[in-house]
């Protein structure tokens, strides 16, 4: 048994905070409330800190990365206060696989760098059992994974036939245990699927209370047209729906803002919420950054185009302003001398401007490099945090020891930055603040007796104090003390109940 000791409990709820103990016995909270035992094993003073369930981060990148089998125990999560985490966000999930082949993720990592042992969600998810994570692990069924499937590289809607198999493959998974289906709209495999078929999925999805996670088709200037796509997805079908990384990018501000407006007055009668992280930029497939005319077809296919010196031309023209600081290369595949290096460095080299530098990057990288943006507006963003349809995600990946300049502060400090940002600018009340990484995103994605301080549930906690995480619990084991890791891996699978 361990003890925690006179903490300020925050439950989850949204209750305020109050003093109590909690015992924990085996992997559940026994009681809370004041405690008298002689026979712990372990007692924990917490005096003048707070205990909160263990947080929930419901879109990361570990599977995308394959850090989820490259850094299984999860610390930089964990170290956090990050006990569950849901992968097979935007559009790509390691499973299910009919022909066993990760293409949909390769724009993030190489899908060769692991031999796949499964096909289906219940044969991914037992795999994963045998790794034991740091972290609990649930996953969505990702769209363009079964769609490059059903099609390969085709840019076309599905025949009747397709969608058909297609809808019985995405319930086939939601029996085996995954948690919903996302999208990846903005990518340009899936930019031109119709609502039609997005409609038809989701209403399979529905009917096992799972949720619709989605990258939405353009987070510019078609911004509002797109949130008003997932606005008529969760209305008409009644999905439980999630608008993935949802940031203010510089030079849309009136458009994200007029979009928030849009999602509150939605989620009056629609369950819809959005994901945030607290950073001024942004980390994505440089590809992303052509126009989007330009990014159509493969990656060969884009490569091809950008040297056809008219599209070439244009494309110069029209990538995105740069300035010095602006981009920096975080995975450049088939280079080592490119990674950890400003644009503005790689202009200096190639003695040309930060364009034809970018330009020269996607074509050297096949267009697959990985860049940090610095493109979010961070004072608008910190006031985003407090909307009330807002949930706090990372929207990173597990690392394990990074060169110092892929140590991105999202992978490392989402939830310490929030958590302080919440207590030294008064954004909200802090039982609030648990409570959008705990028990609502709990509830959205169906995850059972977690997200809570409750006599029954698993004991997922974590103790902090002005933002610093000082210890942690999995499944009652004590992963994190005095913040440091305890090499203990006693994540769990999360399925669908």
């Amino acid at each position: 048994m361990i003890l925690i000791k006179d903490a300020q409990v925050i439950d989850g709820m949204g209750t305020m905070p109050k003093r109590s103990d909690i015992l924990i016995k085996g992997d559940r909270i026994s009681a809370v409330g004041t405690v008298h035992v002689k026979s712990a094993e372990h007692i924990v003073d917490a005096k003048g800190a707070y205990v909160a369930p263990g947080f929930i981060d419901v879109n990361t990148d570990s599977d995308h990365y394959l850090t989820l089998f490259t850094n299984p125990s999860h610390k930089n999560f964990l170290q956090q206060g990050i006990t569950s985490i849901i992968g097979g966000q935007c559009g790509s999930s390691l499973a299910p696989l009919l022909d066993g082949k990760l293409d949909s993720i390769r724009k993030w990592a190489d899908p060769n760098e692991i031999n796949v042992d499964w096909q289906t969600v219940k044969e991914f998810l037992a795999f994963i059992k045998k790794q034991t994570l740091g972290v609990n692990f649930g996953t969505l069924i990702g769209h363009s994974t079964i769609r490059r499937t059903l099609i390969g590289d085709e840019l076309r809607d599905l025949t009747e036939n397709e969608l058909t198999a297609f809808k019985q493959i995405v319930a086939e998974a939601m029996e085996e245990g995954a948690l919903g289906i996302s999208t990846g709209l903005g990518y340009a495999h899936a930019h031109e699927t119709p609502y039609a078929e997005i409609h038809a999925l989701a209403e399979i999805v529905k009917k096992y209370n799972g949720v619709y996670a989605t990258h939405i088709r353009n987070e510019t200037t078609g911004m509002i047209t797109s949130i008003e796509e997932t606005i008529k997805i969760a209305s008409n079908t009644g999905i439980k729906t999630e608008i993935l990384h949802f940031r203010p990018l510089k030079g849309f501000e009136k458009e994200y803002l007029l979009s928030l407006e849009r999602i509150a007055e939605a989620a009056k009668e629609a369950d819809i919420t959005f994901d945030i992280y607290p950073f001024s930029t942004s980390i994505i497939p440089i590809y992303t950054l052509l126009p989007s005319w330009a990014k159509v077809g493969t990656l060969e296919v884009m490569i091809k185009n950008s040297k056809t010196p008219y599209v070439r031309e244009r494309i110069l023209k029209e990538l995105p302003e740069i300035k010095d600081k602006d981009i920096m290369v975080i995975y450049a595949p088939g280079t080592n001398s490119f990674p950890g290096k400003w644009l503005e460095q790689i202009a200096a080299d190639c003695e040309c401007n930060l364009k034809e530098a970018l330009l020269k990057l996607m074509e050297m990288t096949e267009m697959r490099a990985v860049v940090s943006v610095n493109n979010i507006n961070e004072e608008v963003t910190i006031q985003t945090l407090s909307h009330p349809q807002a949930i706090i995600s990372t929207n990173s990946p597990s690392l394990i020891d990074p060169p110092e300049f892929f140590k991105h502060d999202r992978a490392y400090a989402t939830i310490p930055k929030f958590l302080s940002l919440v207590e030294k600018k008064n954004l909200m009340p802090i039982e609030t603040a648990v409570q959008k990484i705990t028990s609502i995103p709990a509830k959205k994605y169906a995850i059972q007796n977690r997200g809570v301080i409750k006599q029954g549930f698993y004991a997922d906690l974590c103790i902090f104090k002005r933002g610093i995480i000082s210890d942690v619990f999995v499944n009652g084991e004590h992963v994190v003390s005095g913040q440091e890791f305890q090499r203990i891996q006693a994540g769990r699978i999360i399925k669908r109940a």
